[in-house]
């Protein structure tokens, strides 16, 4: 990772504490960095080619991300969601994605509905190719135009470090909802309904569409998803 030290110097502590806290954000978010992982400060400030300072601003913005944790003699860890706390984030996305979409459909315009559409076709065409990654990044997309359209800025930030959190299950996470196209067929309804105005019914199905994985997440079908009793990993 190169650092531009052509800069003032508080231009250039900004730009090192945010260059290296989207880079370690991007390292967990792809599992480089796997949860359980130690992140030694001293090594990884020089891996980087920084001092800890700027280390240490970014691990403190992806601790209130919830993406790692910060202990007295450990010092960072990448968190690790167990399956009671990726069962507690779905209901606290139900929650917030089901209020979003009852303060955005009657605020959508016709760009939105469009682009609700485009990103349900292309989800189509995703479970055709058979890409489930692809398909994943589009229903994420398809979901945060609501939260956008919501105009609740608080909603807003609570919803993305939510889903920052959740993101390392979230693509391996199709099991959890009996394939691809069930997800295309409820997507669709919600689509219906907010083309008809509905925000009460569009609200209702979308709920019924996150409870979908809740109620497979205490059955067998979720145990690959997680190791509860693995340990953490060094890394230097």
């Amino acid at each position: 990772m190169s650092v531009d030290t052509n800069t003032t110097l508080g231009v250039q502590n900004r730009t090192l504490w945010e260059q290296v806290f989207a880079h370690l954000r991007e390292e967990i978010l792809s599992n480089r960095l796997a949860p359980g992982t130690e992140i030694n400060e001293v090594a990884f400030a020089r891996s980087l080619g920084v001092s800890r300072g700027p280390l240490r601003e970014a691990l403190g913005r992806l601790a209130a991300e919830g993406l790692v944790t910060v202990t007295p003699r450990r010092g960072a860890v990448v968190t690790k969601l167990t399956r009671t706390e990726f069962l507690e984030a779905y209901q606290v996305r139900e929650a917030l994605e089901s209020l979003a979409v009852k303060l955005a459909v009657p605020r959508l315009g016709d760009d939105d509905r469009a682009r609700l559409h485009a990103l349900s076709d292309e989800m189509v065409e995703c479970s055709r190719r058979g890409d489930v990654i692809g398909f994943f990044a589009v229903n994420r997309r398809f979901h945060e135009v609501f939260v956008r359209a919501s105009g609740n800025e608080r909603l807003q930030e609570m919803h993305g470090q939510l889903m920052a959190q959740m993101g390392r299950l979230m693509n391996k996470s199709h099991e959890l909802r009996g394939g691809l196209e069930q997800s295309i067929a409820e997507h669709q309804a919600i689509l219906a309904a907010v083309d008809a105005g509905d925000a009460t019914g569009a609200a209702r199905l979308l709920e019924e569409h996150i409870e979908v994985p809740q109620r497979v997440l205490g059955s067998p079908e979720a145990d690959d998803l997680f190791d509860d009793e693995a340990q953490p990993v060094a890394h230097e």
